[in-house]
């Protein structure tokens, strides 16, 4: 028999999510942002789920590979372009736009033969310092690539670094804005967080990512709040069951001590699994739909919970550690960390059950 631990992926949820997230766009197309692999929900069903969007944007081109074998035939963006020159063969032969961040890239296709036309995405840096042209280069960049005789489109992008946070988008917004305002090309500014909370970054291409999968990118807007659903469900049951008198202690490290007769139960789910290793104590969890805590240390194949007050818990009883009533961004937020991050780290081991 395999371990019950499994992931529970529903498609109707994507396909929810998108559907809000087209609806909060109104005029502006749609990329669904399936990077790392959908954020753990698997690449392809994922993208069949998400069928109504208007492209799909990634980063990896073995996942851009995978996309057209898989029958996509909607535009896929390359969210960190090119990285060396033979790539550049990969966007004709899959049909990729990329986007263009730095002057390598920008000599590199400026010296090239393209064999046919090329829509590019030009990346600016309004003051996320990660990627990007500033204020001295954006306009050569623009130039160089505007006289190609086989570059097409050129669309103007650039990414917020607190759009879900209190300095939001305004300042990098008027940035972007005083730096692109003499050209005349389409843009792309939204990503989740700026698509729900400001209606002024909702033009021209929008990229929602992990609105999709049903989290909030906000601490203080829920997902359910917003409307969205969790696409995941990361679920296993009880395998053993310890009765333990005040004074004991739980797990490696001994990081957790009965004040009082408690029973805990241990779950079929650790580290290795994709669960947080650094999840402490209070960390919430579901045990037969009965909200509880995890106690003690996360270990790789396992962790324990407090099942005290849970009479009907036994060998065997159903745990939900995120998803469908426990919401991903608060397991996330007890552990120290974001819902991203577990979804991402969700680990080939676990069985994945799709759900329409």
């Amino acid at each position: 028999m395999p371990r019950p631990i499994r992931a529970t992926l529903k498609a109707s949820a994507l396909r929810h999510n998108l559907k809000l997230a087209r609806e909060t766009a109104g005029e502006a197309k749609v990329w669904a942002v399936v990077k790392a692999n959908a954020y753990g929900h698997g690449l392809e069903r994922a993208a069949r789920a998400l069928a109504d969007a208007d492209g799909y944007a990634l980063l990896d081109f073995q996942e851009a590979a995978r996309l057209r074998l898989a029958g996509v035939t909607k535009p896929i963006l390359m969210l960190e372009g090119f990285f060396r020159p033979l790539d550049v063969n990969l966007l004709f032969k899959y049909g990729l736009t990329p986007v263009i961040h730095n002057a390598e890239q920008v000599e590199l296709i400026k010296h090239m033969d393209l064999p046919s036309e090329l829509d590019l995405y030009l990346k600016v840096n309004s003051g996320m310092n990660r990627l990007g042209f500033g204020v001295d280069d954006l306009r050569p960049a623009y130039n160089t690539l505007r006289l190609h005789p086989r570059v097409g489109s050129i669309t103007l992008m650039t990414h917020f670094a607190d759009a879900e946070g209190p300095g939001g988008v305004h300042d990098q917004l008027r940035w972007f804005n005083e730096l692109v305002h003499a050209f005349e090309a389409p843009r792309s500014v939204a990503n989740s967080a700026a698509l729900l909370r400001f209606k002024e970054t909702r033009e021209g291409w929008v990229r929602p990512g992990i609105m999709l999968y049903g989290c909030s990118p906000f601490a203080d807007w829920s997902a359910e709040e917003i409307g969205l659903l969790p696409a995941m469900t990361l679920s296993s049951e009880l395998i053993g069951v310890q009765n333990l008198a005040p004074g004991e202690r739980v797990g490696y490290g001994f990081t957790f001590e009965a004040k009082e007769p408690m029973t805990i139960g241990i779950v079929a789910c650790g580290y290795a699994d994709g669960y947080p290793r650094h999840a402490g104590t209070g960390t919430p969890v579901l045990v037969a739909g009965k909200r509880t805590r995890i106690v003690g240390r996360v270990a790789m194949d396992m962790l324990c919970v407090d099942i005290s007050d849970i009479e009907e818990a036994y060998i065997g009883t159903a745990v939900t550690l995120w998803g469908e009533g426990l919401p991903a961004d608060e397991v996330a937020a007890a552990a120290g960390t974001v819902s991203y991050e577990l979804l991402c780290a969700l680990a080939p081991r676990v069985p994945v059950h799709e759900e329409t």
